[in-house]
């Protein structure tokens, strides 16, 4: 069995065991007027079904939160809209630090495209989580074996492959249609509500590829169900040394995963500076750090200056990429 796998079973299983009883730590709680915080269980808001990057990061570091903090982060998947439904529901929540955002790329283009609700306006960026490359996925099924087969066999079959997406305006969907631009070709996109089922249906040859981080795809590529041809960043990944960048053969083409934590507008600072301070401790976790590595994911560390500035960062990025990603043919 993969450590990375263990690890997050392990994680998981204290993540139940705090479900069913806690016990408030004084050492890392903020005191305040009423009570400590915090003083009853947070939910962590993930805006994608379970199997996604977005849930494999954010149970390591809720179960760290969990340990430190002294009472449970608990994993609240609500998949909708391109994390558009999770996302509302967290900016409209109370601002009082027990309603989180887990934020992914997804939360980055809407901000990029000036959707409400935007984390840049309706929410406080509080600490990053990872960055990390996407693979470009085929089928097994697919009689394709390289980056270069691939590009000509979607060219030799105009509109006949379906290609995989997380959801409207995810990094999965918008790295597929750059790609689909930059390369001249034509394809079907399938929406999913997060990487889980898509990946499944790939394995199974539903579809027959797809763009998916690293941390989704890592165990259905161990395992040899999906075969993995190149990955969206411009560099070689550590996790995947034996992948090219799609860029080898697009030079314009160059997408990562960026994922972090947001709270409701108005969360009282001293609750974001702690949650800032715990996720940056966390990140500095050996077991964590490794964990990091063997999915390919780059720890975001920094405080909340840092991290805003970087958020607003990504979301220029965006603003520039996404009319490329969005043309058609």
């Amino acid at each position: 069995m993969p450590k990375d796998t263990t690890i997050t079973r392990r994680a998981l299983l204290r993540c139940i065991a705090w479900s069913s009883a806690a016990a408030i730590s004084p050492a890392a709680a903020i005191a305040g007027p009423e009570a400590p915080y915090p003083a009853r269980p947070v939910t962590w808001v993930i805006p994608f079904a379970p199997g996604g990057a977005t849930g494999r990061l954010s149970l390591l570091i809720c179960d760290r939160l969990s340990r430190r903090l002294g009472q449970p982060f608990v994993l609240d998947h609500r998949p909708g809209a391109g994390g558009a439904v999770a996302t509302k529901s967290v900016a409209t929540a109370a601002p009082d630090g027990y309603t989180i955002l887990a934020t992914s790329t997804a939360n980055i283009i809407t901000a990029s495209s000036g959707a409400p609700p935007a984390p840049d306006e309706d929410l406080i960026p509080v600490a990053g989580m990872a960055r990390m490359p996407l693979l470009l996925l085929v089928s097994k099924q697919l009689p394709v074996k390289t980056l270069p087969e691939f590009l000509a066999y979607a060219r030799a079959n105009p509109g006949k492959l379906s290609v995989g997406s997380a959801g409207p305006s995810t990094i999965q969907m918008l790295s597929a249609e750059l790609f689909r631009t930059l390369a001249g070709v034509s394809w079907s996109i399938v929406h999913y509500r997060g990487s889980g089922p898509a990946l499944l249906d790939l394995a199974s040859g539903h579809i027959h590829a797809m763009f998916d981080n690293t941390a989704s795809a890592v165990d259905l590529l161990r395992s040899g169900k999906v075969r993995a041809l190149a990955v969206s960043t411009r560099e070689r990944a550590a996790a995947f040394p034996d992948l090219p960048p799609v860029a080898d053969v697009l030079p314009a083409f160059e997408t990562s995963g960026f994922y972090g934590v947001a709270v409701p507008r108005g969360t009282p600072k001293p609750i974001v500076d702690l949650l800032n301070r715990e996720i940056n401790d966390a990140l500095a976790d050996p077991e964590i750090i490794q964990h990091f590595a063997e999915i390919g994911a780059t720890p975001l560390a920094g405080d909340t200056g840092v991290y805003a500035a970087t958020y607003h960062a990504e979301i220029m990025h965006w603003r520039k990429l996404m009319p490329q990603a969005s043309a058609k043919n």
